[in-house]
C-alpha cells in the first residue's frame, strides 16, 4: 500500500513516515516542492503519486502567529485541507486528517468527546474546524483524529524546551492551571495505522491517556530525566540533578554533564503569562469512539514520556 504523508518533514509527519515505512511504501512529502494551497497543483501531484492512503499533517501550527497571519492560517488549515480532501477523492484515496483540540473552547469541565459541539476561541482553531468540516465534505473515505500537547523528537515541543532551558537557568515558572494530555507522536502514528486497519470512517479523538497541568507535565520530564526533587514551603520545587540518574537526552542537550545545576520550578497561572492567542483551560480530549469500538491503543501519557526520554539518544532530536 502507498501512502502520502503531507507535512512529512514535520515533527509529527516525520514520525509517521518512520513508523509507517515497516510496513507500507511510503512517500513523504513537504512545501514547497508540494503546496496544498493551489487545487490544480494539488490534484496534479497526488495524481502522479497514485496513492491508496494520504496523512494529511501538514499545517499551519504556530498558534500566535496565526492571529497576526490569520489568512495564511485559513488558507492553510481550512482551504488546504479542502484541495488535499478533493483531491483525495479524486483519485480514490483515503485520506487521514490531523486536527486539534482547538476546535474546542476549553471551558468544559470534564474531558471533550467526538460529540461535544466545537466553539473554537482562536484563528488557529477556527481554520482548523474549517479544515474539519471541509474534509467531511470533500470525501466520505475519511478519518479526522484531533490530538493535543504533541511531542517527538524532530522541531519544537515543550519537552525539547524546558529540558534546555533547565541548562541556562536557575528556575523555570510554568503555567499549573491548563490541563491537557501529553501526547508522543510515535503514538499517534500507531493509532493511525491501527484505524487504516478499518473503515470506520469518523472523527476521533487520539491523545495518551490521563491528563495533567504544564507545570506537572514538568515535574515529570525533570523526574525522568534524572533529576530528584525537594519541595519548597513557598509552593516551589527544587530540582537536583543526579549525574548517576541522567538520561541520554541530557548528553545529547548538554554533553558536559558536570555543568547541570539545580533548577527551581514555580507554578504560576495563565494570566501571569499573556498570549495573542488565549489557550484553553481544558484540552482534555477523550478517546470516546476508538474506545468503544476496541480500537484505542494510546498508552498513558507518563508511560510514553518514559519511552519517549529513554529512547531520545545523542543526535536522536533536533
Amino acid at each position: 500500500m502507498r501512502i502520502v504523508i503531507t507535512g512529512g518533514a514535520g515533527q509529527l509527519g516525520s514520525d509517521i513516515a518512520r513508523e509507517l515505512a515497516n510496513e507500507f511504501e511510503v512517500v513523504p512529502v513537504d512545501f514547497p516542492d508540494f503546496d496544498i494551497t493551489n487545487l490544480g497543483v494539488t490534484i496534479q501531484y497526488l495524481r502522479r503519486l497514485k496513492p491508496e492512503v494520504i496523512v494529511h499533517c501538514a499545517a499551519l501550527t504556530d498558534v500566535d502567529a496565526c492571529e497576526t497571519e490569520a489568512d495564511r492560517a485559513y488558507l492553510v488549515n481550512g482551504i488546504g485541507a479542502r484541495n488535499v480532501a478533493i483531491a483525495a477523492h479524486k483519485v480514490g484515496a483515503r485520506l487521514v486528517h490531523i486536527s486539534t483540540d482547538y476546535v474546542f473552547d476549553g471551558e468544559k469541565t470534564g474531558p471533550y468527546r467526538e460529540h461535544d459541539r466545537p466553539n473554537p476561541k482562536t484563528t488557529y482553531g477556527m481554520s482548523k474546524l474549517m479544515g474539519e468540516r471541509f474534509v467531511a465534505q470533500q470525501t466520505h473515505a475519511h478519518f479526522i483524529l484531533r490530538i493535543a500537547w504533541l511531542y517527538g523528537r524532530t522541531g519544537h515541543n515543550f519537552v525539547k524546551t524546558i529540558l534546555r532551558l533547565a541548562q541556562t537557568r536557575d528556575e523555570l515558572r510554568i503555567v499549573n492551571d491548563q490541563y491537557g494530555t501529553p501526547t508522543w507522536t510515535v503514538d499517534v502514528a500507531k493509532q493511525v495505522e491501527r484505524v487504516l486497519q478499518t473503515e470506520a470512517y469518523g472523527t476521533y479523538h487520539a491523545t495518551s491517556q490521563g491528563s495533567c497541568t504544564w507545570y506537572e507535565f514538568a515535574l515529570e520530564i525533570f523526574k525522568n530525566a534524572g533529576y530528584e526533587a525537594e519541595v519548597d514551603p513557598s509552593g516551589s520545587v527544587r530540582l537536583i540533578p543526579n549525574p548517576k540518574s541522567q538520561i541520554p537526552v541530557l548528553s545529547s542537550l548538554t554533553p558536559n554533564t558536570q555543568s547541570l545545576t539545580p533548577i527551581t520550578l514555580t507554578p504560576v497561572t495563565t494570566a501571569e503569562f499573556p498570549r495573542p492567542a488565549p489557550r484553553p483551560r481544558n484540552s482534555v480530549l477523550d478517546n470516546f469512539l476508538l474506545r468503544i469500538q476496541g480500537i484505542d491503543i494510546m498508552p498513558t501519557w507518563q508511560e510514553s514520556l518514559e519511552k519517549f526520554l529513554s529512547e531520545w539518544q545523542v543526535g536522536g532530536g533536533e
